[in-house]
């Protein structure tokens, strides 16, 4: 996701509700003519898919859903005749405006609808207000019988901060916008391609694979059975490479084969295995209702921290510090062209995320600057330096024992004249730039260049890419509500 371009923002875009009139103040109309007037802005509104965003008399948006028809979905709601239960008939109660965006397609409606609940939380879609995400299709590749699985977790992080062996150089597809209709094509796929979708850990060679039962997938066709060498790991891999290019590319042959054969057997009145074939064409078909882990429509699954141990060690010894390093704070700035410029501040203790200290700022150091700029990353910088360590450079508050800052050398010279100004300097300062990856500190103008799998610069690079989330995340909010009156 580019760094100030929402993931909600590519795909989607705004279709301004179409009244052009005036919109009457709160209780200066009956609640039949504010529902008739919302039926008429909803009537001209096109027949595409996308997200609707019903707000209050505030202007705070208080419901998001989705459509695949923008102008009959959001005019069902005010029709008088129509009940839509005690829930929404309350949210009808509070409705003023609503605001529209256009999507490309249905399922991209069902991810922005899924991204902007979590974003702004409306207070009518509390059942859906949790951090539940879209499944993702790993095929497992380090394995010597690669495996098939549906997980909701892409990275493989686990708990405590290692990875499943599993994930190591996997395929993973998604996320998908319709779990059921995910697990319906993966079991029709496999009575093509085969594939093994149980948790052994098989391993070629093992003497026990000669009289391991395989299980029933094997009897009814579904499966090879590498667990008992029923296969050779060659032909089974070409399998797998097969399934994987499928998912990769168009389904068109298959799709037609299947579709012959559903006609045939409705011809041949075999109706119940016609309709099984008609649910699996279309279970197919919905596989492509997805995006990819680039589009970032959930980077809170999709960022995975690592190596916690190793990480602050390898980065001790890289930096030459004696001590340990536990708590670690890092820093970025977000923007869009200089509007609704912020800031966060991430927190690591022992390599691994320690949200209770995470912190925003909103930047208001600086406007109107010379030349037209609207913005000074310097400027935020330096400022939210000053305004997180106020406290701790005036003896009241401990430093951490690392903070990164996002950028090069100009970014961490902003953030050493803010520490220049206070009593107590920090232990240690350093900064991370994107495109090399190189590690800049105050000890030496060269920087330090560390190897792509160091754990101390992946340790430094999560941190980065965390703030940076987090960072934009504020800033999307910020947006929505200076975009949506909020």
């Amino acid at each position: 996701m580019p760094d100030t371009i929402n993931a909600v923002s590519d795909p989607v875009q705004p279709d301004n509700t179409p009244s052009e009139s005036p919109v009457p103040e709160w209780g200066t109309e009956s609640r039949e003519d504010r529902i008739s007037r919302l039926h008429g802005d909803a009537r001209a509104l096109p027949l595409a898919p996308g997200v609707y965003l019903m707000k209050n008399k505030n202007g705070v948006v208080i419901y998001v859903g989705k459509a695949s028809k923008l102008r009959d979905r959001v005019g069902s709601y005010f029709i008088p005749s129509t009940d839509l239960g005690p829930r929404k008939n309350k949210l009808l109660d509070e409705v003023h405006t609503f605001e529209t965006f256009v999507t490309d397609t249905p399922w991209e409606a069902l991810l922005a609808e899924n991204r902007l609940i979590k974003d702004i939380k409306p207070r009518f879609n509390a059942a859906q207000r949790d951090d539940k995400t879209y499944p993702y299709l790993v095929v497992t590749m380090s394995e010597d019988y690669p495996r098939v699985f549906i997980s909701r977790n892409p990275t493989g992080v686990q708990s405590d901060g290692t990875k499943d062996p599993r994930f190591n150089g996997a395929n993973v597809l998604g996320p998908f916008t319709s779990p059921g209709a995910l697990r319906e094509a993966i079991d029709a796929l496999q009575s093509v391609f085969k594939f093994r979708t149980c948790s052994l850990d098989i391993i070629e060679g093992d003497p026990k694979n000669k009289t391991f039962r395989p299980c029933l997938l094997a009897a009814i066709g579904k499966c090879t059975a590498p667990c008992n060498e029923s296969i050779a790991k060659e032909p089974y891999r070409d399998d797998i490479n097969r399934f994987v290019r499928f998912l990769k590319t168009k389904r068109t042959t298959m799709i037609r084969e299947l579709t012959s054969e559903m006609e045939d057997a409705s011809t041949n009145l075999q109706f119940e295995r016609a309709a099984t074939l008609r649910d699996q064409i279309r279970a197919i078909k919905r596989i492509d209702h997805r995006a990819t882990t680039g589009d970032r429509w959930q980077p809170e699954a999709e960022i995975g921290y690592i190596e916690p141990e190793k990480g602050p060690k390898a980065l001790a010894r890289a930096l030459g510090v004696k001590s340990r390093l536990r708590c670690l704070e890092g820093f970025d700035i977000a923007h869009l062209q200089g509007g609704e410029t912020v800031a966060s501040k991430v927190c690591f203790v022992d390599g691994k995320p320690f949200k209770q200290e995470y912190r925003r700022y909103r930047i208001k150091s600086f406007e109107n600057l010379e030349g037209g700029r609207r913005n000074d990353d310097f400027a935020s910088m330096r400022e939210v330096i000053s305004r997180r360590y106020r406290d701790a450079g005036a003896g009241h508050e401990l430093y951490p024992d690392l903070i990164l800052i996002d950028g090069g050398k100009g970014q961490l010279s902003a953030a050493m004249d803010a520490f220049a100004q206070l009593d107590i300097k920090p232990p240690l300062v350093i900064s991370i730039a994107k495109k090399e990856e190189l590690l800049y500190t105050t000890a030496s103008p060269d920087p330090i260049r560390l190897g792509r799998n160091n754990p101390g610069l992946r340790l430094c690079q999560q941190i980065r890419d965390e703030a940076h989330r987090f960072a934009q995340h504020y800033h999307h909010i910020l947006r929505r509500k200076a975009t949506l009156g909020e």
